[in-house]
C-alpha cells in the first residue's frame, strides 16, 4: 500500500481539466457582478487560491506525488443561478494531474463561498440555496 512506484514510466505531457460549480443566490450574483463583495473580488481571489491548491496537492491528498505543474489556469462563468468554476493543470511527468484540477477547482469555489457567505445567510445563519455541486473531471489527456 502507499504510493504508486511510477519511477518506470516515461515523462510525457499530461492535463487535466476539471469543473463545478456554486448555487448562489440573485442578490450576491448581483454585487459579484458590480464589484461590491466586501472582501474584494472573489473570482480573483478563487484564482489565486485554485492556483496555490493545485501545487500542493501533494501535501493535501495522501498518496499524490509531487509533480512540477507547468501550468494552472483558472476560469470562471457567471450563469443566472451562480458560477461554474473550471480548473486546467498542465505538467510533464510521469502521473497524472487530475487531483490537481479537481483540488484546484474544489478550492476555487470554497474560496467563493467563504468571501460571499455574509450574503448568502439567512436569519438563523443557515445557507439554504448556497450549494456546491458537480464538481467533475470534464477532460483528461496524456501524451
Amino acid at each position: 500500500m502507499g504510493m504508486i512506484d511510477v519511477g518506470e514510466k516515461p515523462v510525457v505531457k499530461r492535463e487535466a481539466t476539471a469543473a463545478g460549480n456554486i448555487r448562489l443566490s440573485q442578490k450576491t450574483l448581483k454585487k459579484v457582478r458590480q464589484g461590491e463583495i466586501r472582501k474584494g473580488d472573489p473570482l480573483l481571489v478563487a484564482e489565486v487560491a485554485a492556483m496555490t491548491a493545485a501545487k500542493q496537492t501533494h501535501i493535501l491528498i495522501p498518496h499524490c506525488h509531487q509533480i512540477p505543474l507547468d501550468m494552472v489556469r483558472v476560469t470562471f462563468e457567471l450563469a443566472p443561478w451562480g458560477i461554474e468554476a473550471q480548473c486546467l493543470v498542465r505538467c510533464r511527468a510521469k502521473t497524472g494531474v487530475e487531483m490537481e484540477a479537481l483540488l484546484g477547482v474544489s478550492v476555487a469555489l470554497n474560496t467563493i463561498w467563504d468571501m460571499v457567505k455574509y450574503l448568502e445567510k439567512d436569519d438563523q445563519g443557515q445557507y439554504p440555496g448556497t450549494m456546491m455541486t458537480d464538481i467533475r473531471v470534464i477532460r483528461k489527456e496524456k501524451g
